[in-house]
């Protein structure tokens, strides 16, 4: 800066230096405002078995990242989300989030979606010490108990018995009681949890166990496993199963006549809008859960409008068109995440893990609060039953009356149809 001979500094230079203070004042948000995105790093199924759900939450994550970044994005930075097509294997995890650490550089990670692709995941999130939220995956902690995973699924602290829970509940509660019951599951990882749970309510419930067997995932023909269930007589059957099976399961059923009392539970893939419309009436009668619907009780703040904007863009996605089941769940587990990075000011794991164990979460699917081992800390699984479906209309889904909430009470919005032949 020039001096005059008495050592202080010209007027003109004063102003000049001022005005480029001031420069780089107005500059420096400017220029984080448009800097590198933060790259949030996951995985998805959008081929395979899992697709039909996985391209659904994808949308809702899609439209996440729309909201964040019309509204400037976190910490100043755009946020991107990178993600890569697991097929709907578990084997093609691991790769794909080492990938994502190592070549991509993404600072922030969530799971997939699924029970079986979280749990690949987790040796590499560990070693890594990142916090990781995973999109509708049943005690995968269970076995880790790592610290900083977290579960967006409402199962709660006791996960494994929660998904069937309300369906045990309903058959308990009638006058026909059940004396027996029938389990079958998939030999993959949600579905031995859940079979897992169903065998403590059954105990709870004092049900005589009359059929107990996995299948293979690759199993296409159910008519042997139906007739080997009606053979045992059961009065009520807990199916746990991922949704080719579950179609199949179904069908396999209606064709041979099978008429136990209650049947359903923890079948993944119902709640998929061309899956019910490919079963149509098939479906009557049927239990099973599921996480949200738009009934009245369940009209959390934003997931009308989510849903409005999801559906908007569902058709020229190609993704399911109504979008119930994922799309309220995609979006919630971003927006945890956001409010973690908001709320800590920090990328840094450990500090994110930290508020998110010690926080409670406003979300499309209303408050959400973690406890032991990441899940949330109380339970809100739904049992529905499909009634009354005629045909193979959607337009019949998005009236929620084919799909009724039996459990729990506070949310119910209907009541059940007991036994099941009643509602064929």
């Amino acid at each position: 800066m020039p001096f005059d001979m008495a050592g202080r500094p010209f007027a003109g230079a004063v102003v000049a230096a001022a005005a480029l203070m001031a420069a780089a004042l107005v500059a420096a948000p400017a220029a984080a405002q448009t800097g590198e995105p933060i790259k949030i790093g996951y995985s998805m199924a959008l081929t395979g078995g899992l697709a039909p759900n996985g391209k659904s939450a994808l949308l809702a994550q899609k439209i996440w990242e729309e909201d964040v970044n019309a509204k400037g994005g976190l910490l100043g930075r755009p946020v991107k989300l990178v993600y890569y097509d697991d097929k709907s294997s578990p084997a093609e995890v691991p790769a794909i989030y080492t990938k994502l650490l190592d070549i991509d550089k993404v600072e922030l990670l969530i799971g997939p979606y699924a029970t079986a692709q979280i749990a690949p995941a987790m040796p590499i999130v560990i070693q890594r010490k990142k916090t990781f939220i995973g999109l509708l995956g049943l005690a995968v902690n269970s076995e880790f108990n790592y610290p900083n995973y977290f579960a967006m699924i409402p199962s709660g602290p006791d996960a494994k018995p929660a998904f069937t829970q309300g369906f045990f509940d309903t058959a308990m509660a009638q006058d026909q009681k059940p004396q027996t019951v029938a389990i079958v599951a998939a030999d993959q990882e949600f579905s031995r949890n859940a079979a897992d749970g169903a065998r403590e309510n059954a105990q709870k419930a004092k049900l005589k166990v009359v059929y107990d067997k996995t299948y293979p995932p690759s199993t296409n023909d159910f008519a042997p496993i139906v007739r080997a269930i009606q053979a045992s007589n059961p009065d009520i059957v807990v199916v746990c199963s991922y949704p080719p099976d579950s179609v199949g399961l179904v069908r396999a059923v209606n064709e041979i006549g099978f008429k136990p009392k209650a049947i359903g539970g923890a079948m993944v893939g119902l709640q998929a809008t061309a899956i019910k419309t490919q079963l149509g009436p098939l479906l009557n009668g049927w239990i099973n859960y599921d996480f949200w619907l738009p009934v009245p009780k369940m009209d959390f703040p934003g997931v009308a409008d989510l849903i409005k904007r999801y559906q908007a863009k569902a058709a020229g996605e190609g993704v399911d068109p109504l979008g119930y089941y994922m799309a309220p769940w995609g979006y919630a587990q971003l927006q945890v995440l956001q409010q973690a990075v908001e709320g800590t000011k920090s990328l840094d794991d450990a500090k994110i893990g930290d508020f998110i164990r010690a926080n409670t979460f406003k979300t499309v699917v209303g408050d959400v609060k973690f406890g032991a081992k990441g899940e949330w800390a109380q339970s809100r699984v739904l049992q529905i039953q499909f009634q009354n479906i005629k045909g193979n209309d959607v337009a019949q889904f998005k009236d929620i009356s084919t799909q009724v909430v039996i459990t729990p009470t506070e949310y119910a919005s209907g009541k059940v149809i007991y036994p099941y032949e009643k509602a064929k």
